[in-house]
């Protein structure tokens, strides 16, 4: 039996060129997930590992879908291997069954690894350029010095109720809060 197996990193990606790919190709069943290839444990993954059986084929339409780091990619082929399946990736031209295509499938799997990493490095490096230049990453703070000022006046009136004073500071509960036990409102 030809199993597909499609994978996209996340929920907002399609998987129908996958699919179409996989099913031009002339698989029986596809198994498609939304989670990242780096992850080990992944659902649809185990499913299709359980169902294989020795002179089974697994389809993918590139090798990095099948998994990130090299390391996994060759423990998944080995085991194919040795449990008798064969494995196809279409746009790597890779097939298992041959000398040829077991070194495609090493060299594939190198620069996938390798730009997984140069991605990783270009993001770090991004974040410390724009940290240089004092640009903070995460979400603003809810009380600024302003509202601050606002809530101090406003819970010192006496006048108003919690849920008043927060529409009126344009703040939370939880910043209303925070800002009372942490002393920041005294």
């Amino acid at each position: 039996m030809k199993f597909g197996y499609a994978r996209v990193s996340k929920n907002d990606q399609s998987l129908d060129i996958q699919v179409q790919k996989l099913t031009q190709a002339g698989c029986d069943e596809i198994f498609k997930e939304k989670v990242s290839g780096a992850k080990d444990d992944r659902v649809q993954l185990n499913l299709l590992m359980n169902k294989l059986r020795k002179g089974d084929i697994i389809c993918v339409v590139r090798l990095d879908r099948l998994g990130r780091r090299m390391t996994k990619l060759i423990e998944l082929i080995n085991d194919f291997k040795t449990k008798g399946i064969e494995f196809v990736s279409l746009e790597n031209n890779i097939d298992t069954t041959t000398p040829m295509g077991m070194l495609l499938f090493s060299m594939c799997a190198a620069f996938s690894e390798m730009e997984r990493t140069l991605i990783t490095e270009r993001v770090k490096a991004g974040l410390y350029a724009a940290h240089d230049k004092g640009r903070k990453g995460g979400r603003p703070k809810a009380l600024t010095t302003d509202k601050l000022k606002t809530l101090k006046s406003l819970m010192q009136s006496g006048e108003f109720s919690v849920t008043k004073i927060c529409i009126m500071a344009g703040i939370s509960r939880s910043v209303y809060y925070r800002a009372i036990t942490g002393g920041l409102a005294k």
